[in-house]
């Protein structure tokens, strides 16, 4: 296969399928090549069990809104849900958490545990709500070159946002300025009392990262949260026929404005000249040529595994080889012949509509990052899990159901063994932790299936296993992701630019990241 297109964009996941529908848009003919047979990435809905299907990795995340309204997503199929009841914590001890997506409704359920917290709880949500005004904008900028700070970026849009941050007031200034590099453990003690609300909360810190809720800008994650959602505990939005009905209503929606997608058309290098980008060598062994390359891939697997490494700078180079994305998160799905109860609720489905939290308290969090550190999971995960077929009943037989689960935290490197051998012990402890909630369920399991951090990086290309593209951490975000002065979505390759989620801002299924870099590639292609 060969040819010449006008841009070439590798892979389909949500960040290059935004990217592809922002310079269809802007007049550009963007050509979408994706190794696997299916469009969308991390964003799919698979059948893991015989007639039972699910999100496969990522399940549940929304895109920001007026990215959806631009693609007219819902012209394109797009139906998702919004469940009342956003989160039930889950006590060892006693009665669950419920906290809604309407923050009055969680005070009286807080109060059950705390009249104090009930109280504050409502106070944060506001804090958060104006502190997300701002983050919102921050994150929608395109990160300033420090080497050229006048010739790169937008001011004018830097310069309303500095407004609009003086514009927070003293008080909500302080607590921005103070607020980004503490730990969750402490942002969430400062507010409530009850050990597993402050749990439920840091959780929202600390989901996808390798971070533990008393490492140092944990906080910051949690902010970056709240630039959509200021609802504390995180409301809870789903897709009706899983992610992957998501990412199709986004396909139709780039290939209406002019893009072309290929699917099972793997890239095996990119061709250079003269230090610019010309063209992608395919697995097949065609060509095709280009002005421009945008791979929504990470930056490793992009620059190292897809560029020969005497076009790189040795400095580059280092650098990228030190960018931390080693992952924490695994997958498990489970066929379910039955409708789990679990203690506290029973009898009451709406309670597990939303997510399902197992995160008591920050102790509980922190030991199992502890075990994390030393290539160890613990006997005790963090969980986060949801049964998605109480409200879409067509992604499992009548009466069945399917049960999503992330697990925190499956080490990338194991220090005895390796995943294939660990892949049944994870589940099985999984499962187990989660039977100490609700004792019937491994009864009603019919199947199921467990992705690793090494399933992950394999399969579907995160490199490290890392569901971000690389660490949110304070050294890893803004002007610094991926790397210092390379955060404009650019690479030191001439006509080769990233636009996936190792670029600012960077987090979860928004479409940001895709959005950002179109606008700043459009720019350079008119020049």
């Amino acid at each position: 296969m060969a040819g010449k297109r006008d841009v070439v964009i590798l892979g389909a996941g949500h960040n290059g399928l935004v990217t592809a529908f922002c310079l269809a848009k802007a007049g550009f003919k963007p050509l979408v090549l994706e190794r696997r047979p299916v469009v969308g990435g991390c964003a799919i809905t698979e059948e893991f069990h015989p007639g039972f299907r699910c999100s496969k990795l990522a399940h549940s995340g929304s895109m920001r809104s007026d990215i959806a309204a631009d693609m007219n997503l819902a012209k394109h199929g797009l139906k998702t849900y919004v469940p009342d009841v956003s989160v039930l914590s889950l006590s060892p001890n006693g009665a669950p958490l419920k906290l809604f997506r309407d923050v009055a409704k969680s005070q009286p359920e807080i109060a059950k545990f705390s009249q104090k917290d009930a109280a504050n709880y409502a106070e944060f949500a506001k804090v958060l709500a104006r502190i997300g005004e701002v983050m919102e904008r921050a994150l929608a900028l395109t990160p300033p070159d420090l080497d050229d700070p006048v010739g790169s970026g937008n001011w004018w849009e830097l310069l309303k946002t500095g407004r609009k941050i003086r514009g927070l007031g003293e008080k909500d200034l302080y607590r921005l300025l103070r607020w980004g590099p503490m730990a969750m453990a402490d942002l969430a003690a400062e507010w409530f009392e009850t050990e597993l609300l402050r749990g439920t909360i840091a959780a929202q810190g600390i989901f996808g990262t390798f971070l533990g809720p008393w490492s140092a800008g944990s906080a910051l994650t949690y902010l970056l949260r709240a630039s959509a959602d200021s609802n504390p505990a995180v409301t809870s939005e789903y897709v009706f026929g899983g992610a992957g009905a998501l990412t199709a209503a986004m396909a139709a929606a780039a290939k209406e404005a002019g893009a072309e997608i290929r699917t099972s058309c793997e890239v095996t290098g990119i061709k250079i000249k003269d230090g610019a980008a010309n063209g992608v060598i395919l697995g097949g062994g065609g060509e095709i040529e280009t002005r421009a390359v945008i791979s929504s891939a990470d930056p490793k697997r992009t620059l190292l595994g897809l560029v020969e490494p005497q076009h790189l700078n040795p400095s580059f180079l280092q650098k990228l080889q030190h960018y931390r994305m080693n992952g924490a998160v695994a997958k498990i799905n489970l066929a379910l012949s039955g409708l789990p109860k679990f203690r506290g609720v029973e009898g009451d489905a709406s309670a597990l509509m939303g997510r399902i939290q197992i995160s008591p308290e920050i102790d509980y969090l922190e030991r199992a990052f502890d075990a994390s550190k030393y290539g160890e999971f613990s006997p005790h995960p963090y969980i986060e899990a949801t049964i998605p077929t109480l409200w879409d009943s067509s992604l499992a037989p009548a009466g069945k159901h399917v049960m999503s689960i992330y697990m925190q935290y499956a080490p990338y490197k194991l220090r005895d063994g390796d995943w294939d051998s660990q892949r049944e012990a994870l589940g099985d402890t999984v499962v187990q932790t989660l039977s100490e909630y609700s004792p019937e369920l491994e009864s009603l399991i019919e199947g199921g299936e467990v992705i690793t951090p090494q399933d992950l990086e394999q399969t579907y290309g995160l490199t490290g296993g890392h569901i971000f593209h690389g660490e949110l951490a304070l050294d890893q975000l803004f002007t610094m992701r991926p790397l210092l002065n390379w955060a404009q979505y650019r690479t030191p390759i001439q006509n080769l630019y990233l636009c996936g989620s190792s670029t600012h801002p960077g987090t979860g299924l928004n479409g940001m990241s895709g959005a950002n870099a179109a606008r700043e590639i459009a720019k350079h292609l008119r020049k």
